[in-house]
């Protein structure tokens, strides 16, 4: 466990009164000038275990796809998703009458095909193996069942109800994530991205261009041609484990042959492209299993992601306040050690960079209403690869709005102490959650979290603790006299 290095120098600081932490909002716990400030310190056990959390809310920046096996813990994690795709707004096909006829007449008043309709998938990376078989299935969502924007999507959704009850997929592929059918040369060339292409039959092109000619309106945006030309598809893993795949991004493609307006002797390939990107919504659902065994776990608890298990702490704070009611807390640091992978993994999963700590009664609306860490009843840390650690520096201020909060309840609701504890009984929980933290730096350059969302990347640790194995919190106190 990191050592505190810096022991001597807080309690120089406690005993000089430079840093006091408030005990409530107001001005309780700063020392007045003439007090006199004796330092004090103890250490607490705090008990942590894992909990599931099965489902989080999910993002449109990031898909997966694929089945895979935790080689190190052995829970099995699947990923289908589905997506929207994003048109330009006010998008124009060339005019009808200089699409390239199929059959050497003009397509004015003519029915009109496209030459070939497809969808890729780009992954900037993947977990398994490179050559490892899947099978997915394409399906297409329904317009009477729209993804609709502003509601809150969980990595639970079944997305399968947003499919035509009975429908049959308009595609399936086989792939692997290295594509052979390239050479080594353009595998491994900088401009290559990896992808998935399935191939679609072109009627489905031909639809999108139809539908343009007969409404042109319906391109006016996003929100009308997903309404009315495209809803989105679903990609739904068949068969195959041991590979997942990070999709940053899909596109349709229609490609059409058009003349030169101005040189009706010209011809042009054309190609119509369609993204799945943040613009429009991209919900991955997410399914895993055998996670059980591993809340049962009692020396050691866990970190999973995007969707499966966080670690839950009690704050001893009972115990922090027993012998020190007049006391201000100026300092409660909590350290969670990491334990190395188990050497016999053939792959590992990763290491979250950014913990968030809040309040279990807040877990999840804190994500709906896009919070940001208060240090107060929610905080951040990153990882610290030397110490192997994360690091919650100073937790008093969220320890003394607990104590604030029950003292509040007990006065206003007239119970005991054990009563109310007994009623609140998540009042000292707090919740481990892996995080991505956007920010920005003002003209101060004072940096600022913007934007915290649930880590969707493929992670998995292990931190020393559990029921059978309390950690401890090192707490300093000013006493006044």
């Amino acid at each position: 466990m990191r050592p505190n290095k810096y022991f001597g120098l807080l309690m120089l600081s406690a005993l000089l009164g430079m840093q006091s932490c408030n005990e409530d909002t107001g001005s309780l716990g700063i020392p007045s000038e003439t007090d006199i400030i004796i330092p004090d310190d103890s250490i607490f056990n705090v008990f942590t275990n894992s909990l599931v959390l099965d489902s989080i809310l999910s993002t449109s920046y990031t898909s997966y796809l694929g089945d895979i096996r935790d080689p190190e813990t052995g829970t099995r994690i699947k990923a289908d998703f589905a997506a929207q795709f994003h048109t330009f707004e006010n998008y124009m096909f060339p005019r009808r009458e200089l699409l390239f006829p199929q059959d050497g007449r003009s397509h004015s008043g003519e029915p009109i095909s496209c030459d070939s309709c497809e969808i890729r998938l780009y992954f900037s990376s993947h977990f398994g193996r490179e050559d490892n078989p899947m099978k997915l299935e394409v399906y297409p969502l329904s317009k009477e069942r729209i993804i609709e924007e502003g509601k809150d999507y969980y990595t639970n959704t079944d997305l399968a109800q947003f499919v035509e009850p009975g429908a049959k997929p308009i595609a399936t592929k086989v792939f692997t994530p290295a594509d052979y059918i390239l050479s080594d040369a353009e595998r491994t060339s900088t401009s290559h991205n990896n992808n998935v292409r399935i191939i679609l039959d072109k009627q489905i092109g031909t639809q999108l261009m139809e539908a343009y000619y007969a409404h042109p309106e319906y391109y006016k945006d996003s929100y009308t041609f997903i309404r009315n030309v495209c809803p989105g598809f679903y990609f739904k893993l068949k068969s195959g484990t041991g590979t997942m795949l990070n999709v940053d991004v899909g596109t349709l493609n229609v490609y059409f042959t058009f003349y030169d307006e101005e040189d009706p002797d010209s011809v042009y390939d054309g190609i119509t492209r369609f993204a799945a990107t943040p613009e429009v919504i991209q919900a991955t659902q997410f399914e895993n299993d055998d996670l059980q065994q591993l809340i049962d776990t009692s020396d050691c608890t866990f970190l999973k992601t995007p969707a499966g298990i966080c670690t839950e702490v009690t704050l001893p704070i009972r115990e922090i306040y027993a012998e020190h009611q007049n006391d201000s807390v100026n300092k409660a640091q909590l350290i969670l050690t990491r334990y190395n992978n188990k050497p016999d993994s053939e792959y590992s999963l990763g290491i979250p960079g950014t913990l968030l700590l809040v309040r279990k009664q807040n877990m999840y609306s804190f994500f709906t209403n896009r919070e940001v860490a208060d240090s107060q009843t929610s905080y951040t840390t990153t990882f610290d690869a030397t110490y192997n650690t994360y690091t919650f520096q100073n937790l008093c201020r969220l320890i003394s709005y607990c104590q604030h909060e029950k003292l509040n309840g007990m006065r206003e609701t007239g119970l005991s102490e054990t009563a109310w504890e007994a009623a609140n009984p998540d009042w000292n929980h707090v919740v481990l959650i892996p995080v991505k933290v956007s920010s920005t730096t003002n003209s101060q350059g004072v940096s600022q979290q913007v934007s915290v969302a649930h880590d969707m990347d493929m992670n998995s640790v292990r931190l020393v603790g559990g029921p059978g194995q309390p950690i401890q919190m090192q707490v300093i106190y000013s006493k006044y006299q």
